[in-house]
């Protein structure tokens, strides 16, 4: 008998690749837009979506990160230069993204709601790849803090806020869009930014000349920094263009590029300052203070990121599980898959509607609502230190639906699993967060009262939810050890939060398992483990498509 080598490599019982399919065709994400004051920006979601979802865009996010950026310090005859090259799908990407309206283009556009379409068009792009978003993000932020210095923002903003994405080194006027970034932390310091040695000296000019060595600077090929240095009157906040006004280079030399778990195809950097041109942007000596608008939102990116990811993940596993058949159903038919899908759709379902909600009250903050802004203030700590410390654990259980098949590169899941600590670190770790919430309690008692009311806004809904706020108030009334116990107080913070958003926007399946679980405890520790009352088909039911 003549062998057949061929019938071998028959492939059965594998999932095809997700790809062809819109990634906004989520309810939860389009009933969050919605919530939040966007609903004009619904079809241009599902535009984007189509593309997030396209072969040819998850080609590009696969060949970006496969072919990482490449530092050119001089040219062929020796000149110093201080470029980074990229991949042409890096361009691809960013082109898409930009065109979108994921970067500063919100802050042109007067339409209630802005900030929200934006951010779910940001939330889309971060799951098709993550790395490109940072320069996106940066550009966004920027733009609040750099008001601070009108004549700056006069020149500056019109270029930000554009759609257009123009790579290369030029002068800001030859240019129909620009994108930032911002360098904060040097090697001694760290977190800590008030140990900064970067000197800054004024000039008869008006302008101001810095030197000094930063160690984290991501995306140093955009065209504008904001960058904090020691000046006479303490530490401040400067404006850093690549190129100055009349064409020439500024001096930001490029040391090196850091070599990072994940964010592949991201550029980050060690710039060094050396009689490097910088305007002063807010007052000298306030440096901080004007940079936190710009930390602000780089933080509320973060949790939108996180979301993201979780979100992304979890498509993939139940894309997967609807596919594979094992035992003889589907995966997504059993019993302990379906638990284990469950419990993930709720801590993605609980990220978005929060991430969604903090993007609503940045929208309304801008537009003068002092209530929303305080909200913002403690909300955006409590959901950047959890959603991004949940990104990890959900990541890795999403990866882990795909068995093997998940453990390879081709998957993408490797990618997100690398990328899933990024959020927890950017713009400060976990116990940052921790910290900036006890300071906002101490400092800014407002921002507890506009948590109260958003909280209360759910007040006799579900015992358990009041139950654990009333926990939670004592505990926070309480100021013995307070730093000791700042992350018992976030984590419970976040959970309450997340719980009076479902319970009011949710159906009543999500809301009754997320307080059953996350507040009264009825669960084990690890995902998957749903009590058997938990209603899994209507939670399911809200899975990705």
């Amino acid at each position: 008998m003549q062998s057949n080598p061929s019938l071998t490599h028959e492939v059965t019982n594998q999932a095809p690749p997700l790809t062809g399919h819109d990634a906004a065709d989520d309810a939860v994400l389009l009933e969050g837009v919605r919530r939040e004051g966007a609903e004009w920006h619904i079809d241009e979601l599902h535009r984007f979506g189509r593309y997030v979802g396209s072969e040819e865009a998850r080609l590009w996010a696969d060949q970006a990160n496969r072919h990482e950026p490449e530092l050119r310090t001089h040219d062929r005859y020796g000149n110093r230069v201080d470029e980074v090259d990229f991949h042409p799908s890096y361009h691809s990407l960013m082109r898409a993204t930009v065109a979108a309206g994921a970067a500063g283009s919100a802050w042109a556009d007067e339409r209630p709601g802005a900030h929200v379409a934006r951010a779910g068009t940001f939330m889309l792009a971060t799951m098709l790849e993550q790395g490109h978003m940072c320069p996106v993000s940066m550009t966004y932020a920027v733009v609040p803090a750099l008001r601070r210095a009108p004549e700056l923002a006069k020149v500056y903003e019109p270029l930000l806020t554009s759609t257009v994405y123009e790579p290369g080194l030029r002068a800001p006027s030859e240019k129909r869009g620009l994108l930032a970034g911002m360098g904060m932390t040097e090697k001694q310091g760290g977190t800590d930014v008030r140990a900064n040695t970067t000197a800054a000296v004024e000039q008869a000019d008006g302008t101001w000349r810095l030197r000094g060595h930063k160690w984290f600077t991501s995306a140093p090929m955009n065209d504008v920094f904001l960058v904090l240095a020691q000046a006479p009157g303490g530490l401040s906040c400067f404006l850093v263009p690549r190129v100055l006004p009349d064409g020439s280079r500024n001096t930001f030399r490029i040391q090196r590029l850091k070599d990072k778990l994940g964010n592949r195809s991201n550029a980050s950097s060690e710039p060094e300052f050396d009689d490097t041109v910088a305007w002063l942007v807010g007052d000298e000596g306030k440096g901080v203070r004007t940079i936190i608008d710009m930390v602000t939102m780089t933080r509320l990116d973060c949790v939108l990121g996180s979301a993201a990811h979780v979100r992304e993940s979890l498509a993939q596993a139940a894309h997967h599980s609807r596919h594979r058949s094992v035992f003889g159903a589907k995966l997504i038919d059993q019993p302990l898959m379906r638990n284990v899908l469950a419990d993930l759709a709720l801590e993605s379902e609980a990220a978005t509607t929060l991430g969604l909600r903090l993007a609503g009250a940045a929208d309304r903050a801008q537009r003068g609502d002092a209530g929303e802004r305080a909200f913002l203030r403690l909300a955006t700590a409590v959901g950047k230190y959890w959603v991004c410390k949940r990104q990890p654990v959900a990541v890795a259980e999403a990866l882990e639906c795909l068995g093997g098949n998940g453990y390879d590169e081709a998957s993408a899941m490797p990618r997100l699993y690398r990328e899933a600590p990024l959020n927890g670190i950017w713009e400060g770790s976990g116990n940052v967060n921790a910290l900036d919430m006890l300071r906002a309690l101490t400092r800014e008692p407002e921002s507890l009262e506009a948590f109260r009311a958003e909280v209360e806004a759910a007040s006799g809904a579900d015992a358990r939810l009041d139950t654990a706020w009333r926990e939670l108030q004592a505990e926070l009334s309480s100021p013995e050890d307070a730093q000791l116990r700042a992350r018992r107080l976030i984590e419970r913070a976040a959970l309450v939060l997340q719980a009076s958003l479902l319970v009011r926007h949710a159906p009543s399946a999500v809301a009754d398992t997320f307080c059953a679980t996350r507040l009264a405890g009825d669960r084990g520790l690890a995902f998957g483990t749903l009590p058997p009352a938990a209603d899994f088909g209507a939670i399911l039911g809200r899975l990705p498509a």
